[in-house]
Protein backbone atom coordinates (compact mmCIF):
# COMPACT_ATOMS: atom_id res chain seq x y z
CA UNK A 1 0.00 0.00 0.00
CA UNK A 2 1.03 3.25 -0.96
CA UNK A 3 2.55 5.94 1.22
CA UNK A 4 -0.35 8.23 1.17
CA UNK A 5 -2.68 5.28 1.11
CA UNK A 6 -1.31 4.71 4.82
CA UNK A 7 -1.65 8.52 5.53
CA UNK A 8 -5.02 8.25 4.77
CA UNK A 9 -6.25 4.92 6.56
CA UNK A 10 -4.56 6.79 9.96
CA UNK A 11 -6.72 9.58 9.31
CA UNK A 12 -9.62 7.84 9.01
CA UNK A 13 -8.87 5.56 12.41
CA UNK A 14 -8.33 8.63 14.04
CA UNK A 15 -11.26 10.82 13.16
CA UNK A 16 -13.33 7.45 14.11
CA UNK A 17 -12.02 6.58 17.23
CA UNK A 18 -10.83 10.00 18.60
CA UNK A 19 -14.26 10.70 20.22
CA UNK A 20 -14.59 7.74 22.72
CA UNK A 21 -10.77 7.31 23.00
CA UNK A 22 -10.35 10.51 25.18
CA UNK A 23 -12.34 8.43 28.51
CA UNK A 24 -9.91 5.06 27.95
CA UNK A 25 -6.70 4.42 29.09
CA UNK A 26 -5.76 2.26 26.12
CA UNK A 27 -7.64 1.95 22.65
CA UNK A 28 -7.54 -1.42 20.67
CA UNK A 29 -8.90 -0.71 17.04
CA UNK A 30 -10.44 -4.37 15.48
CA UNK A 31 -10.42 -4.59 11.49
CA UNK A 32 -12.33 -7.28 9.48
CA UNK A 33 -13.97 -7.84 6.06
CA UNK A 34 -17.75 -9.29 6.91
CA UNK A 35 -20.67 -7.60 8.57
CA UNK A 36 -20.55 -6.10 12.19
CA UNK A 37 -24.36 -8.75 12.69
CA UNK A 38 -22.61 -11.23 15.57
CA UNK A 39 -25.62 -13.37 14.85
CA UNK A 40 -24.55 -13.81 11.64
CA UNK A 41 -20.50 -14.08 11.20
CA UNK A 42 -17.48 -15.73 12.88
CA UNK A 43 -15.44 -12.68 12.69
CA UNK A 44 -18.18 -10.09 13.97
CA UNK A 45 -19.23 -12.57 17.16
CA UNK A 46 -15.73 -12.64 18.06
CA UNK A 47 -15.11 -8.65 17.98
CA UNK A 48 -18.38 -8.00 20.16
CA UNK A 49 -18.02 -10.55 22.39
CA UNK A 50 -13.83 -9.37 22.48
CA UNK A 51 -15.21 -5.87 23.18
CA UNK A 52 -17.51 -6.60 25.70
CA UNK A 53 -15.33 -8.71 27.44
CA UNK A 54 -12.31 -6.13 27.67
CA UNK A 55 -13.87 -3.00 28.50
CA UNK A 56 -16.48 -4.75 31.44
CA UNK A 57 -12.95 -6.90 32.52
CA UNK A 58 -10.51 -3.37 32.57
CA UNK A 59 -13.77 -1.16 34.13
CA UNK A 60 -13.56 0.85 30.53
CA UNK A 61 -9.45 1.76 30.72
CA UNK A 62 -9.73 -0.22 27.74
CA UNK A 63 -11.50 0.38 25.05
CA UNK A 64 -12.53 -1.63 21.81
CA UNK A 65 -13.03 0.08 18.70
CA UNK A 66 -14.47 -1.95 15.35
CA UNK A 67 -14.07 -1.69 12.07
CA UNK A 68 -16.25 -3.99 10.02
CA UNK A 69 -17.30 -4.46 6.46
CA UNK A 70 -13.36 -3.69 5.14
CA UNK A 71 -13.70 -0.20 6.32
CA UNK A 72 -9.74 -0.15 6.93
CA UNK A 73 -9.19 -1.73 3.34
CA UNK A 74 -8.64 -5.36 1.63
CA UNK A 75 -7.52 -8.03 4.41
CA UNK A 76 -3.83 -7.80 3.60
CA UNK A 77 -3.36 -4.20 3.79
CA UNK A 78 -5.22 -3.82 6.73
CA UNK A 79 -2.60 -7.01 8.27
CA UNK A 80 0.65 -4.58 6.84
CA UNK A 81 -1.47 -1.93 9.25
CA UNK A 82 -1.11 -3.81 12.20
CA UNK A 83 2.47 -5.05 11.55
CA UNK A 84 3.18 -0.99 11.12
CA UNK A 85 1.52 -0.55 14.19
CA UNK A 86 -1.29 1.83 12.65
CA UNK A 87 -4.02 -0.67 13.65
CA UNK A 88 -3.74 -2.50 16.77
CA UNK A 89 -5.53 -6.02 15.43
CA UNK A 90 -7.19 -7.24 12.65
CA UNK A 91 -9.30 -10.84 12.25
CA UNK A 92 -8.25 -12.38 8.49
CA UNK A 93 -8.43 -14.97 6.17
CA UNK A 94 -5.88 -16.99 4.97
CA UNK A 95 -6.16 -15.70 1.37
CA UNK A 96 -5.02 -12.23 2.92
CA UNK A 97 -2.69 -14.00 5.64
CA UNK A 98 -0.36 -15.94 2.71
CA UNK A 99 0.86 -12.18 1.15
CA UNK A 100 2.42 -11.52 4.64
CA UNK A 101 2.57 -15.66 5.76
CA UNK A 102 2.54 -18.10 2.88
CA UNK A 103 2.87 -21.39 4.75
CA UNK A 104 -0.99 -20.58 5.47
CA UNK A 105 -1.11 -22.74 2.13
CA UNK A 106 -0.61 -26.13 4.05
CA UNK A 107 -4.35 -26.12 5.19
CA UNK A 108 -5.14 -26.67 1.53
CA UNK A 109 -4.34 -29.49 1.01
CA UNK A 110 -8.27 -30.62 -0.19
CA UNK A 111 -10.15 -33.71 1.68
CA UNK A 112 -7.63 -33.58 4.32
CA UNK A 113 -10.35 -33.36 7.16
CA UNK A 114 -13.16 -35.54 7.61
CA UNK A 115 -15.30 -33.98 9.72
CA UNK A 116 -15.85 -30.00 11.26
CA UNK A 117 -14.65 -31.99 14.49
CA UNK A 118 -11.72 -33.14 13.82
CA UNK A 119 -10.62 -29.50 12.20
CA UNK A 120 -12.23 -27.83 15.35
CA UNK A 121 -9.02 -29.64 17.27
CA UNK A 122 -6.69 -29.25 14.75
CA UNK A 123 -7.59 -25.44 13.70
CA UNK A 124 -6.70 -24.06 17.02
CA UNK A 125 -3.57 -22.08 18.74
CA UNK A 126 -3.37 -24.41 21.57
CA UNK A 127 -3.33 -27.60 19.37
CA UNK A 128 -0.18 -29.42 18.83
CA UNK A 129 -0.22 -28.38 15.11
CA UNK A 130 -1.52 -24.90 16.21
CA UNK A 131 1.33 -24.32 18.39
CA UNK A 132 4.06 -25.49 16.07
CA UNK A 133 1.93 -23.13 12.70
CA UNK A 134 1.45 -20.39 15.28
CA UNK A 135 5.01 -20.18 16.05
CA UNK A 136 6.75 -20.23 13.12
CA UNK A 137 4.36 -17.23 12.18
CA UNK A 138 4.73 -15.20 14.90
CA UNK A 139 8.87 -15.66 15.15
CA UNK A 140 8.60 -14.35 10.79
CA UNK A 141 5.91 -12.15 10.65
CA UNK A 142 6.35 -10.60 14.18
CA UNK A 143 2.56 -10.46 14.65
CA UNK A 144 0.88 -11.69 17.86
CA UNK A 145 -1.75 -14.43 17.41
CA UNK A 146 -5.49 -14.21 19.14
CA UNK A 147 -7.22 -16.75 17.58
CA UNK A 148 -6.90 -19.16 15.24
CA UNK A 149 -10.28 -21.09 13.69
CA UNK A 150 -12.02 -21.96 11.11
CA UNK A 151 -13.31 -19.73 8.09
CA UNK A 152 -16.88 -20.69 9.10
CA UNK A 153 -16.87 -24.33 7.55
CA UNK A 154 -16.14 -26.74 4.92
CA UNK A 155 -15.79 -24.96 1.68
CA UNK A 156 -18.76 -25.93 -1.00
CA UNK A 157 -19.11 -24.91 -4.20
CA UNK A 158 -21.09 -22.52 -6.29
CA UNK A 159 -21.72 -21.72 -9.90
CA UNK A 160 -24.47 -20.45 -12.76
CA UNK A 161 -23.80 -22.58 -15.37
CA UNK A 162 -24.26 -26.36 -13.94
CA UNK A 163 -24.40 -28.90 -11.29
CA UNK A 164 -21.42 -30.22 -10.34
CA UNK A 165 -21.42 -34.06 -9.45
CA UNK A 166 -18.21 -35.11 -11.17
CA UNK A 167 -14.93 -33.78 -12.30
CA UNK A 168 -15.87 -33.57 -15.76
CA UNK A 169 -18.81 -30.80 -14.37
CA UNK A 170 -16.01 -28.56 -13.58
CA UNK A 171 -14.18 -28.48 -16.88
CA UNK A 172 -14.17 -24.65 -18.21
CA UNK A 173 -15.73 -23.14 -15.13
CA UNK A 174 -14.18 -20.02 -14.07
CA UNK A 175 -14.21 -20.15 -10.30
CA UNK A 176 -13.40 -17.53 -8.24
CA UNK A 177 -10.83 -18.25 -5.64
CA UNK A 178 -8.41 -16.50 -3.26
CA UNK A 179 -5.03 -15.05 -4.05
CA UNK A 180 -3.69 -18.45 -3.04
CA UNK A 181 -1.65 -20.86 -5.35
CA UNK A 182 -2.67 -23.80 -3.32
CA UNK A 183 -6.80 -23.15 -4.27
CA UNK A 184 -5.46 -21.73 -7.72
CA UNK A 185 -3.90 -25.51 -8.02
CA UNK A 186 -7.06 -27.31 -6.74
CA UNK A 187 -9.64 -25.75 -9.72
CA UNK A 188 -6.83 -26.62 -12.44
CA UNK A 189 -6.43 -30.30 -11.53
CA UNK A 190 -10.02 -30.33 -12.02
CA UNK A 191 -9.98 -28.56 -15.30
CA UNK A 192 -11.39 -25.50 -14.06
CA UNK A 193 -10.10 -21.80 -14.98
CA UNK A 194 -9.32 -20.26 -11.47
CA UNK A 195 -10.15 -16.50 -11.03
CA UNK A 196 -8.28 -14.59 -8.37
CA UNK A 197 -10.17 -11.89 -7.18
CA UNK A 198 -10.32 -9.65 -3.69
CA UNK A 199 -13.09 -10.39 -1.89
CA UNK A 200 -14.39 -7.42 -1.88
CA UNK A 201 -15.02 -7.85 -5.57
CA UNK A 202 -15.94 -11.35 -5.50
CA UNK A 203 -20.04 -10.14 -5.93
CA UNK A 204 -19.89 -8.01 -8.68
CA UNK A 205 -17.81 -10.94 -10.30
CA UNK A 206 -20.66 -13.36 -10.02
CA UNK A 207 -22.91 -11.29 -10.94
CA UNK A 208 -21.56 -10.04 -14.11
CA UNK A 209 -20.26 -13.04 -15.69
CA UNK A 210 -16.66 -12.07 -14.59
CA UNK A 211 -16.64 -15.81 -12.94
CA UNK A 212 -18.58 -18.61 -12.97
CA UNK A 213 -18.56 -19.41 -9.14
CA UNK A 214 -16.54 -19.39 -6.33
CA UNK A 215 -15.92 -21.56 -3.19
CA UNK A 216 -16.65 -20.80 0.24
CA UNK A 217 -18.39 -22.49 3.66
CA UNK A 218 -21.93 -21.80 3.50
CA UNK A 219 -21.88 -19.56 6.25
CA UNK A 220 -19.96 -17.18 4.10
CA UNK A 221 -22.16 -17.41 1.22
CA UNK A 222 -25.19 -16.76 2.96
CA UNK A 223 -23.76 -13.58 5.04
CA UNK A 224 -23.24 -11.84 1.42
CA UNK A 225 -25.89 -13.30 -0.65
CA UNK A 226 -24.22 -15.15 -3.27
CA UNK A 227 -27.56 -17.25 -3.96
CA UNK A 228 -28.59 -13.88 -5.81
CA UNK A 229 -25.95 -14.50 -8.02
CA UNK A 230 -25.73 -18.60 -8.46
CA UNK A 231 -27.89 -21.05 -9.01
CA UNK A 232 -26.30 -23.87 -8.72
CA UNK A 233 -24.56 -25.50 -4.86
CA UNK A 234 -22.98 -28.30 -4.86
CA UNK A 235 -22.11 -30.08 -1.67
CA UNK A 236 -18.15 -31.14 -1.76
CA UNK A 237 -16.54 -30.26 1.81
CA UNK A 238 -13.64 -29.70 -0.13
CA UNK A 239 -11.65 -27.53 2.31
CA UNK A 240 -11.62 -25.61 5.51
CA UNK A 241 -9.17 -22.97 5.85
CA UNK A 242 -8.46 -20.81 9.10
CA UNK A 243 -9.36 -17.36 10.03
CA UNK A 244 -6.73 -15.66 12.03
CA UNK A 245 -6.82 -12.84 14.25
CA UNK A 246 -3.87 -10.86 14.64
CA UNK A 247 -2.33 -8.00 17.06
CA UNK A 248 0.64 -5.75 16.88
CA UNK A 249 3.79 -7.85 18.88
CA UNK A 250 4.58 -3.96 20.15
CA UNK A 251 1.67 -3.02 21.14
CA UNK A 252 0.66 -6.13 23.12
CA UNK A 253 3.89 -6.05 24.65
CA UNK A 254 3.33 -2.86 25.91
CA UNK A 255 0.61 -3.26 27.64
CA UNK A 256 -0.27 -3.67 31.50
CA UNK A 257 0.14 -6.84 32.70
CA UNK A 258 -3.13 -6.83 33.87
CA UNK A 259 -4.63 -5.70 30.71
CA UNK A 260 -3.04 -8.37 28.30
CA UNK A 261 -4.31 -10.76 30.94
CA UNK A 262 -7.93 -10.02 30.56
CA UNK A 263 -6.86 -9.98 26.43
CA UNK A 264 -5.36 -13.46 26.27
CA UNK A 265 -8.74 -15.08 28.18
CA UNK A 266 -11.31 -12.36 26.35
CA UNK A 267 -9.66 -13.60 22.80
CA UNK A 268 -9.62 -17.09 23.50
CA UNK A 269 -13.35 -16.96 24.92
CA UNK A 270 -14.09 -14.70 21.66
CA UNK A 271 -12.76 -17.01 19.67
CA UNK A 272 -14.62 -20.03 21.07
CA UNK A 273 -17.55 -18.34 20.49
CA UNK A 274 -16.79 -17.59 16.51
CA UNK A 275 -16.45 -21.34 16.06
CA UNK A 276 -19.64 -21.68 18.14
CA UNK A 277 -21.89 -19.11 15.94
CA UNK A 278 -20.59 -20.77 12.72
CA UNK A 279 -21.86 -24.04 13.64
CA UNK A 280 -25.62 -22.41 15.01
CA UNK A 281 -26.00 -20.49 11.39
CA UNK A 282 -25.29 -23.58 9.86
CA UNK A 283 -27.84 -25.25 11.32
CA UNK A 284 -30.22 -22.05 10.85
CA UNK A 285 -32.23 -20.23 8.50
CA UNK A 286 -29.09 -18.37 7.57
CA UNK A 287 -27.18 -21.69 6.35
CA UNK A 288 -28.08 -24.50 3.66
CA UNK A 289 -31.75 -23.63 3.77
CA UNK A 290 -31.39 -20.33 3.00
CA UNK A 291 -29.33 -21.20 -0.30
CA UNK A 292 -31.74 -24.06 -1.12
CA UNK A 293 -34.58 -21.98 -1.35
CA UNK A 294 -33.20 -20.24 -4.58
CA UNK A 295 -30.59 -22.69 -5.61
CA UNK A 296 -30.48 -26.19 -6.82
CA UNK A 297 -28.20 -27.88 -4.28
CA UNK A 298 -26.73 -31.59 -4.77
CA UNK A 299 -24.40 -33.98 -2.67
CA UNK A 300 -21.62 -34.99 -4.42
CA UNK A 301 -21.26 -39.00 -3.79
CA UNK A 302 -18.31 -40.71 -1.91
CA UNK A 303 -17.63 -42.38 -4.85
CA UNK A 304 -16.83 -38.86 -6.71
CA UNK A 305 -15.98 -37.27 -4.47
CA UNK A 306 -12.98 -39.93 -3.88
CA UNK A 307 -11.93 -39.16 -7.44
CA UNK A 308 -12.19 -35.13 -7.12
CA UNK A 309 -9.13 -35.99 -4.30
CA UNK A 310 -7.33 -38.33 -6.53
CA UNK A 311 -7.23 -35.46 -8.96
CA UNK A 312 -6.58 -32.19 -6.75
CA UNK A 313 -4.39 -33.63 -3.42
CA UNK A 314 -0.99 -34.53 -5.51
CA UNK A 315 -0.86 -31.17 -7.31
CA UNK A 316 -1.38 -29.06 -4.48
CA UNK A 317 1.29 -31.07 -2.66
CA UNK A 318 3.50 -30.80 -5.75
CA UNK A 319 3.39 -27.07 -4.92
CA UNK A 320 3.57 -27.12 -2.04
CA UNK A 321 7.13 -28.51 -1.69
CA UNK A 322 7.76 -26.73 -5.06
CA UNK A 323 6.94 -23.53 -3.32
CA UNK A 324 8.10 -23.94 -0.10
CA UNK A 325 10.47 -26.57 -0.25
CA UNK A 326 11.16 -28.90 2.59
CA UNK A 327 9.74 -26.56 5.49
CA UNK A 328 5.94 -26.77 3.44
CA UNK A 329 6.30 -30.20 3.86
CA UNK A 330 7.54 -30.49 7.16
CA UNK A 331 4.57 -28.15 7.60
CA UNK A 332 1.96 -29.98 6.14
CA UNK A 333 2.85 -33.63 7.36
CA UNK A 334 2.58 -32.00 11.07
CA UNK A 335 -0.94 -31.12 10.08
CA UNK A 336 -1.60 -34.24 8.65
CA UNK A 337 -0.21 -36.60 11.94
CA UNK A 338 -2.47 -33.90 13.61
CA UNK A 339 -5.45 -34.62 11.80
CA UNK A 340 -4.27 -38.56 12.02
CA UNK A 341 -3.92 -38.51 15.69
CA UNK A 342 -7.45 -35.99 16.51
CA UNK A 343 -10.02 -39.10 14.50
Amino acid sequence: MSHLRVLAAAAAITALSVGSALAADVTIRIGHLNTANPFEIHSAAMAAVFKSQVESATNGEVEVKLFPSGQLGKDNEVIQQVRDGIVESNISSAGGVAQHYPLVGVFDIPFAFPNIGVASKVIHKDSDFGKKFVGDLEAKTGLKVLGLLDSGGFFQLSNSKRPVTSVADMKGLRIRTMTLPTHEAIISSLGGNPTPLPWAEVYTALQTGVADGQMNPVTIMGNVNFQEVQKYLSLTNHLITPYLWFMNMEFYDSLKPEHRSVVDWASDVATEAGRGISRIVEASEKGLPLMAKSMEVNAVSPEELQKFAEASQPAVRKLIEEKYGQEGIDMLDAMLASIEKSM
